[in-house]
């Protein structure tokens, strides 16, 4: 474990080759090096340690900058298809996805260059460590000052977004960003049992300095909560030990600018990257350090956090392995029984003891409301609610598996194979394949865009029917590991899904048209000669909305003629007992 302060580490930083410390160092930890300077570190670290580093360049940025990584091992390990045969614990190390929560860039070069130029190598002797310093680097160079206004150094840093003004951490399932292609494609090739994601949180102001969120703990795989739980406990009291005030919960209040309201944690959605990889079936962490305290602290509390967990992945990774064996085949064996997709606080809650600052909350005649004053010369003791109970959604996976036909099977079998979801693209054509279908009779697509896109809402029901199938369709089986996560993209109550994301917005809009003249003729021989039809026309009637209304009217009867889309709110991925 690093020592508590500093110290130790500039003394190192002294000593060592001065093209391999950071502006960081240099500078007291004022300052922080631009993107140049991430790259040449990797390769400078390669270069003075070629049995135990290697530097990869695994993506390009819209703007043409390299994506690097380091990796680091003094045990073998260095290629991922030579640590997947030795099924050697790998661990990903990702910092600056927000390029203005920069710690982790400078922490991990910092530990990286301490054990590689150590004798043993310390946890590297049993663990590769794969490090990407600053995933976001076009946003790393909109580079300046006040960036983050609640956050305490360096001097300048860059910007949440990307070039494309996309947060990368909300694009895990659209991937719609370079960025997020190369990643998924490098966390693919490597499969790290851990990914350690490396943040500066905001919000409030308190005494806590790092929040550290473990899946899967609560939600995802049950076969990898039991170590995602030991795991997150041995995180806390290494951390603690350390000097740190560490939560195991990500602390925004649930009403903002009220620490009286409280807490209510629940498992991030897969939108986020330990939400993600922990529907993997692999070890997600989100660490945050807090905004408040002062970069050389953040840097240092980053540093601690990273060596802990290179720690415990040499100590615990043979467990973690069989744990993700496990998770694995238990998704493997989920067809035709219901999986936990999302996850969203409950009611029930306990009191806390948190620990704050003295505040009081002052009308502001700026914003209209009350706005909290924190001060930190007085600490005090928050006794807040925080929810303790989960409410869990659920939907079935498929017997057999997915369908997508091939009008849509382009861009899902780009998207199945970045998130590493086996698929077979289908040559032969199927008539009348026994399937069960998806058919929304309500469509809420939001007004505002959400990262480019107008998330959607569906509403609906499964039903068995028969499906033609045109050549090249695609068969996603449920006997794979990662069926649970097929089930969070492709069912539309995942909220995260595709279709939740705005995929397939043609399939819920109304494309063909009937004239009134055209529908009355008809519509009145319908009601003469079928009474079911005129009964239920006449008890709509009775609504005074739909009696006012033309339109609504219309419909009723054009849903019932022969020229009606059948295809018309029909969601665009079918369900199969078997592969037909």
């Amino acid at each position: 474990m690093l020592a508590p302060t500093l110290a130790p580490l500039l003394a190192l930083a002294l000593a060592a080759r001065a093209d391999l410390t950071t502006t960081a160092e240099q500078t007291g930890f004022r300052e922080t090096g631009r993107y140049d300077e991430a790259v040449r570190l990797c390769r400078g670290l390669a270069a003075a340690h070629p049995a135990r580093a290697r530097c990869v360049t695994f993506g390009e940025t819209p703007e043409g900058r390299p994506l690097v990584a380091l990796a680091a091992s003094a045990g073998g390990g260095l290629d991922p298809r030579a640590a997947r045969a030795a099924r050697r614990p790998v661990v990903l190390l990702q910092g600056g996805i927000h390029a203005a929560e920069i710690d982790g860039k400078d922490a991990g070069f910092l530990v990286l260059r301490e054990l590689l130029a150590s004798k043993d190598g310390g946890p590297l002797a049993k663990v590769t460590a794969l490090f990407v310093p600053v995933l976001n680097a076009d946003g790393h160079e909109r580079f300046g000052p006040n960036h983050r206004p609640n956050q305490r150094g360096p001097e300048a840093s860059g910007w949440r977004t990307t070039a494309q003004n996309l947060n990368l951490n909300r694009d895990y399932v659209a991937a719609q960003a370079p960025e997020t292609q190369a990643v998924l494609r490098l966390m693919d090739a490597w499969d790290p049992i851990a990914l350690g994601d490396l943040h500066v949180t905001d919000g409030a102001q308190f005494q806590h300095d790092l929040a550290v969120m473990v899946e899967p703990r609560q939600g995802y795989s049950a076969a990898l909560r039991e170590e995602g739980a030991a795991l997150s406990a041995a995180l806390m009291e290494r951390l603690a030990a350390a000097g740190h005030l560490p939560l195991d919960f990500y602390p925004s209040l649930r009403e903002d600018g009220d620490p009286a309201s409280g807490f209510a944690p629940y498992p991030a959605p897969i939108r986020f990257g330990h939400g993600y990889w922990a529907a993997r079936n692999r070890f997600g962490i989100l660490l945050e350090t807090h905004s408040w305290r002062p970069y050389p602290h953040r840097v240092k509390a980053t540093a601690h956090f990273v060596r802990a967990l290179l720690d415990l992945a040499a100590e615990r990774g043979g467990r973690w392995r069989a744990a993700a064996d496990r998770a694995d085949r238990e998704g493997a064996a989920s067809g035709g029984r219901e999986v936990e997709i999302a996850w969203t606080p409950g009611s029930r809650t306990r009191t806390l003891a948190f620990q704050g600052y003295a505040y009081v909350r002052e009308d502001s005649p700026v914003l209209g409301r009350k706005v909290p004053r924190y001060d930190e010369a007085r600490p005090e003791v928050w006794n807040v609610p925080v929810v303790d109970e989960l409410v869990v959604g659920r939907a079935r996976v498929p017997e057999g598996g997915w369908i997508v036909p091939a009008a849509h099977a382009g861009w899902v079998a780009g998207k199945l194979r970045l998130h590493g979801i086996r698929f077979e693209r289908m040559a032969s054509p199927r008539t009348a394949a026994a399937v069960e279908a998806f058919r929304a009779t309500a469509v809420e697509a939001k007004a505002q865009s959400f990262e480019g896109r107008h998330q959607t809402t569906l509403a609906g029901a499964w039903a068995p029917e028969a499906r033609d199938l045109a050549p090249g369709w695609l068969w996603i089986p449920s006997a794979q590991p990662l069926a649970p996560l097929a089930a969070m993209l492709l069912d539309p109550a995942g909220p995260d899904a595709f279709v939740a994301w705005g995929a397939f917005a043609t399939a819920f809009e109304k494309k063909e048209y009937i004239e009134d003249y055209v529908l009355d003729p008809w519509a009145r021989a319908l009601l003469a000669k079928d009474p079911a039809v005129k009964a239920e026309f006449e008890r709509r009637l009775a609504d005074p909305a739909f009696a006012k209304d033309p339109a609504a009217r219309l419909e009723f009867f054009y849903r019932r003629h022969p020229a009606y889309d059948e295809a018309y709110r029909l969601y665009p991925v079918l369900r199969a007992a078997r592969r037909p």
